[in-house]
């Protein structure tokens, strides 16, 4: 029996998707992630602030998408609480990333809220 997925985590699966192919081609459709790019500059300097020793062209793409995702929920979004956008994003990374991706992730996104 298969059951049905949280509304909201398959929103994020969406977005997080659409910001990987973002990353690849700027030539989309990208009304559901404007919000994001229009604050992209911001969550790249958030990030490479919180990840100095990892410049963001080293970061896998598919962990920079959950990052950036992840980033913009904390500083932007605001809707969800901070422990469960890192949970969210640890999950993601598990599904989508290498195995390194969770404990990076997690670092990152840990390192983010002590600087909010």
């Amino acid at each position: 029996m298969k059951t049905a997925q949280d509304p909201r985590h398959q929103k994020r699966i969406d977005l997080m998707q659409t910001l990987f192919r973002y990353s690849f081609s700027s030539e989309q459709d990208n009304t559901k992630i404007a919000d994001i790019l229009n604050q992209l500059p911001t969550i790249d300097a958030t990030i490479q602030s919180c990840a100095p020793e990892w410049p963001l062209p080293k970061i896998a793409q598919i962990d920079l998408a959950i990052l950036r995702l992840s980033v913009y929920e904390i500083a932007y979004s605001k809707e969800t609480p901070q422990k469960v956008v890192i949970d969210e994003a640890v999950e993601l990374a598990k599904a989508y990333g290498n195995p390194n991706s969770a404990k990076f992730i997690n670092g990152v996104l840990g390192t983010v809220i002590t600087k909010e």
